[in-house]
Formats: structure tokens, C-alpha cells, sequence
């Protein structure tokens, strides 16, 4: 907290300092003229508005979870009730990914132009002796140069035994262009760090407890849990920088072209610990009895070069190569049942790729695809997509996607003090296929289709005769089909908004885990009172998704495996919020899990021996300051 404290005190004195003009009369700027720049250079601005869509964005991760599961603490992991297959890459993952879900990938930077200085604190309360919060500033020191700097920190002590989580997340950006635009650069750095005290889960005799809702043992922390020794911890560091320079820039009131050459260079290095003081039996046997230490490193330096060539004519059309050097391992190689598994994973690959982009009269084509044509590591893609904006009440998209690529690292290599989580394999490449449809109304809401198809699908399960999990390389393919609709209705003051989706794996269905119903629904009223000086919204939301085999996490890897054996989930979700906005303010209370306090506890789970979140009154804010 004290780093957060020191970046708002920062923000502030900064704030004040660029604040200053010659005249306290003169006009702010509209709200349209703070803008947002995505990674794709996409630009929306600054919304201070309150709606139901930022309350379901108002937690640990700042975007709506309608597809995950939490944990019982802030700051822990989530249980996946739906998948995506949207992310396009040609290299591995890293290790532990399910502490990924707060790891800022270079695609989730934003970049900021702003025409006084902005400053943006977000605070929730957390669980027992914590708090989150997440504290943002820029300025542009020019009309063309913009800095940003943020914080997002987390720690909570949580409910249960041996549950602290502590995270970190800075980030620091900056961009500029010259006067006539023709040239620009961006760059952020971030250093990021996610910390969680593991205790393996419930034990047996607390399980039960749990089940029969013991009222002696409301106090969750008086419930014994497997281990209370052990923690793991991510961290990050990455530089990254893009710049760009217009060779043609042929602009006029009815057609254009422009010729653009640039450059993109990023270093990212990143470290997954898991530490245990004893070792704990049910991970099979073990190199040491105590003071068991791994370290999982990856080192990632990506350099590409590309050309745009956009005509008012023919459209947009973007070709680029680029050269990737991957390091990922340990310090040691071992021996273990006559089999060698090495220290490292070191490749390179080169890949070359191409993108076109074209609107038209309401339509717009785009399509995308790359390949390593040279390198350690096989991997392709391809997208096509179409869509069309009939108005501005009606649009719909229609999109195809090929993917191929290896297998995280932590599948291919992994190494531990405990003798059953030491493997090296040979696995081929995860190749999926999907078809999607979108539409997107103002009279009859949104919805899409996929469908998803996944031949050699990898994950993490339980061999027969074994106790903790390996990689695994599914033998049949998985087809998976996901339907998701929206709609939000209105009487007056009152609103209901409704999210509904059905999920069916219709093949591979005993490696693919999913419920097959997924819902939330909100009702509530909201209103301007005292003139207008208050904006109120108050009401309840309920969620609810069918019981299903839901995956298992294990500690060692970080990552959640494939279980059979148990199905849990089933239970409703249920939440009282009162949410106001005091001009740039937005105020929320919610009492989370009401219906914990008479739910059976029989399937009440985030995984299989962790119990979901009990019923708790939470407080916070978002408050943004113009200058």
C-alpha cells in the first residue's frame, strides 16, 4: 500500500503543478477530447458515466467475469466456466497461466491523449486486513507528448487459513507524434508481480463441515486446510516500444493514400516461483523433505519490421516479417527413471504475415494470417472476417479462424522438487478451427454463435494410478459450441438487463469441462435525485450456472486440470448492489453472496476443496480528476 499512497501523492502534486493557467475562467474541455488508444489504435475517451455494465466491470480485474469464477479471496485465481479462442500467437505460452488472469499482456495497454491532466483512483475493500486499488495519471506535457503512470495493487488475508494474496501491477506509458503526424512512437514499461499463499484446499474432516454448514465453524478460519507452508508467485518485466513514419502522406477531401514503414521491438522477462517449507505427501515423493524451491524462467525478445499501404480505393493492406528468441527452463538438469529432462527450451523462429482491411457502403472486410517459416517452432493463423452496420441500430459480423501452435512450455518441459512433476515431451501442435457469428441490435440485443473445433487439444489431467496431474494430448477432437445472448429491458425507472448462454461440447466432452447453461440477470431502479446532483441505481443481481465436472487447481503448476469424479456448481449467486454518481464519482455498495447465508453447501465450490466466497458487504469508489 505504501507504493500506492506514494503514486497518489505523486498524481496529485503532478496534477497541480500542469494545472495552472493564466485564467481560472477558462472553458474545460469537452469529455470526447480525453481519449483512450488501444493497442490496435483504436480510440474511445474517458466514461464517467454509472450503468449496469460498469458495475459488473467493478472488481479485481477492472472487466466483467460473466465467464469466470472466483476464488474465495480477491487476488486468487478463477475457475473457467466458458473459453475463448480468439487470441492469435505463434509461439508458447508461459508457465502458470492461471495467475494470468491480472498479467497485463501487451495487447491490454492503452495509451492516452488528454488536454489537462487526468487522474483516475479506483478503491474496493478486500477480506480480513486488505484492500485493493488502482491509481492512474496522465498528462500531456504537449499536444503531442503523453505520459502515463499507474499502480493497481491488491492484498487481502482472506477467510480461510493461509490464503494472503499480494499483487502488483505498474505500468508506465508514453507516446507521441510529430506536429503534421507523420511520425509517432509509443512505449510502456511493466513490472508486474502476483503472490499467493497456497494451502492445497480443505481437508477432509473440513470438507465435511463445510458440506453440513457446522455453525461452529462460520469462522472459516478455524478450519483446517492441507498445508500452510507454501506459496507461488509470478512476476514480469517488459519493455516495449512501436514507432511509425509516413514515407507518402497524399490527403484530400475525397481520397487518400498513404505509404507507412515502421518498426516494433519488445523484451519481456518473466519468473513463476513455487516455494513449501515441507513436503506434502499427496504430491508424491519428493528430491528434499523441506525447503523445496522452483523456478521457472522465460525470456522473450520479439523484433518485427512492417509496411501499410492504405488507398482510399483499394483499402488498407499490411505486410510484415519479424524474429523471435524464446529462453525458457531452469538451472539444472535431471535424472529420473533413466530418462534425462533437460534444464531449457531455447528457440528462434521467423515469422512473416500479412493483413488487409476495407470498408465500404456499411460493409468492412478484413482478414489476417501469419506463419514461422523459419525457426524451433511450427505455428500458423488465418482470419477472415465480414461484417455490416446497416445503422447505427443494427450491425452484424461473420468470422472464420484457423489456428496452429505448440503447446505451452510448462506442457512440453517442467521441473520440481517433487519427482512426479518432472517431464519432458514431444507433443504436436494444438490446431483449432472457428466459425462465429454476431449481431448486434438496439431493439433485440446482442448475441453471437461459435463454433469451435480442436484437434490435438492439450491439458493437464490424471493418468490411472496416479495422483497429480501431467500433460496430456486428447486422442479425439473437441467440438464445442457456444450461443450467448443479451438483452436489457426498460419500464420507466426500472430496468432489467439479462445475459444467458449455452454451451455444449459435443465431442472430447470427458477432456472439455464446461456447464452447459451459464445465466445472470439485474434487476433495478435507477433515478436522478436533488436536482439532478445524484444518480442512483439500486438493485439485485442473480447468476447461475448448471453443475458440471468442474476442473481441479493444483498449487505446484498454478494451473487447473481435468477432473471426472465430481460435479459441483449448481447454486445461485446473488447479489444486493447500491451504486450512486456524484459528478466524476461513482459510489458502489454490495452485499455479495446473499444467498450464502441459506444455500446447501453440497456443491458450493470454486474448485474441488475450495469453498466458493461467503456472504460479505463490500464498499467502493471510482473517482476521476480533471484538471
Amino acid at each position: 500500500m505504501k507504493k500506492i499512497l506514494l503514486l497518489l501523492l505523486v498524481s496529485l502534486v503532478t496534477a497541480t503543478v500542469f494545472s495552472q493557467a493564466p485564467s481560472s475562467k477558462k472553458e474545460k474541455p469537452p469529455i470526447t477530447d480525453y481519449r483512450i488508444i488501444s493497442f490496435d489504435r483504436d480510440t474511445t475517451f474517458v466514461d464517467t458515466t454509472l450503468s449496469i455494465r460498469k458495475k459488473y466491470k467493478f472488481n479485481y480485474l477492472r472487466k466483467d467475469n460473466f465467464e469466470l469464477l472466483q476464488f474465495s479471496n480477491v487476488g486468487q485465481t478463477y475457475n473457467s466456466l466458458a473459453y475463448s479462442f480468439d487470441r492469435l500467437h505463434l509461439k508458447p505460452l508461459f508457465a502458470a497461466q492461471s495467475h494470468h488472469f491480472n498479467y497485463k499482456e501487451i495487447e491490454d495497454v492503452n495509451y492516452f491523449r488528454v488536454p489537462t491532466p487526468l487522474t483516475e483512483l479506483y478503491f474496493k475493500t478486500a477480506y480480513e486486513q486488505g484492500q485493493q486499488m488502482d491509481a492512474f495519471f496522465t498528462v500531456n506535457t504537449s499536444p503531442q507528448l503523453n505520459f502515463s503512470i499507474g499502480y493497481k495493487g491488491v492484498r487481502s488475508l482472506g477467510k480461510y487459513q493461509h490464503i494472503l494474496t499480494s499483487t502488483g501491477n505498474f505500468l508506465f506509458t508514453a507516446n507521441y507524434h510529430t506536429k503534421n503526424n507523420r511520425y509517432a512512437i509509443r512505449t510502456h514499461v511493466a513490472a508486474q508481480d502476483i503472490m499467493n499463499q497456497e494451502n492445497g484446499g480443505l481437508n477432509e474432516s473440513s470438507l465435511a463441515l463445510f458440506i453440513n454448514n457446522d455453525s461452529e465453524f462460520r469462522d472459516r478460519g478455524r478450519m483446517d486446510v492441507l498445508f500452510e507452508d507454501a506459496d507461488n508467485k509470478l512476476e514480469g518485466l517488459r519493455f516495449y516500444g512501436d514507432h511509425y513514419y509516413e514515407l507518402i502522406s497524399e490527403r484530400d477531401s475525397t481520397a487518400y493514400t498513404v505509404l507507412t514503414v515502421g518498426n516494433v521491438i519488445s523484451f519481456e522477462h518473466k519468473d513463476y516461483r513455487y516455494n513449501q517449507t515441507t513436503a506434502f505427501e499427496d504430491f508424491g515423493p519428493s528430491y528434499v523433505a523441506t525447503d523445496l524451491s522452483t523456478r521457472t524462467k522465460l525470456e522473450d525478445f520479439n523484433v518485427k519490421g512492417f509496411v501499410d499501404y492504405n488507398n482510399s480505393l483499394l483499402g488498407k493492406i499490411t505486410g510484415w516479417a519479424g524474429y523471435t528468441d524464446l529462453n525458457y527452463g531452469y538451472n539444472s538438469v535431471l535424472i529420473l527413471d533413466n530418462s534425462i529432462i533437460p534444464d531449457r527450451i531455447i528457440g528462434n523462429m521467423v515469422e512473416v504475415g500479412a493483413a488487409y482491411e476495407k470498408q465500404y457502403r456499411g460493409f468492412e472486410l478484413s482478414g489476417k494470417g501469419a506463419v514461422n517459416v523459419a525457426g524451433d517452432f511450427d505455428g500458423n493463423y488465418l482470419q477472415g472476417a465480414a461484417s455490416y452496420n446497416l445503422n447505427d441500430d443494427l450491425a452484424a459480423k461473420a468470422s472464420v479462424t484457423i489456428h496452429s501452435v505448440a503447446p505451452n512450455f510448462n506442457f512440453q518441459l517442467n521441473q520440481s522438487d517433487y519427482k512426479n512433476y518432472n517431464w519432458k515431451t514431444n507433443l504436436n501442435n494444438v490446431k483449432s478451427q472457428e466459425l462465429k457469428f454476431e449481431i448486434d441490435t438496439k431493439k433485440f440485443g446482442n448475441a453471437s454463435v461459435s463454433y469451435t473445433g480442436i484437434d490435438d487439444y492439450t491439458y493437464f489431467g490424471i493418468k490411472a494410478n496416479e495422483s497429480t496431474p501431467s500433460p496430456l494430448q486428447a486422442s479425439e477432437r473437441v467440438d464445442y459450441l457456444k450461443i450467448k445472448a443479451e438483452k436489457e429491458f426498460t419500464y420507466g425507472q426500472f430496468a432489467l438487463e439479462n445475459t444467458i448462454m449455452y454451451q455444449q461440447v459435443l465431442s472430447g466432452e470427458n477432456v472439455f469441462n464446461v456447464p452447459q447453461l451459464i445465466t445472470r440477470n439485474s434487476l433495478y431502479y435507477q433515478n436522478h435525485l436533488f436536482k439532478k446532483a445524484l444518480f442512483l441505481q439500486t438493485g439485485v443481481t442473480f447468476k447461475y450456472f448448471t453443475k458440471y465436472n468442474m476442473n481441479a487447481y493444483d498449487p505446484v503448476l498454478a494451473e487447473f486440470y481435468v477432473q471426472n469424479n465430481q460435479e459441483l456448481g449448481g447454486f445461485p449467486l446473488v447479489d444486493l448492489f447500491f451504486n450512486a454518481k456524484i459528478r466524476q464519482t461513482r459510489i458502489y455498495f454490495v452485499y455479495e453472496n446473499f444467498t450464502a447465508l441459506f444455500s446447501s453447501k453440497n456443491e458450493y465450490f470454486a474448485a474441488p476443496g475450495y469453498p466458493y466466497r461467503d456472504n460479505v458487504l463490500r464498499f467502493g469508489l471510482v473517482w476521476n480528476f480533471f484538471l
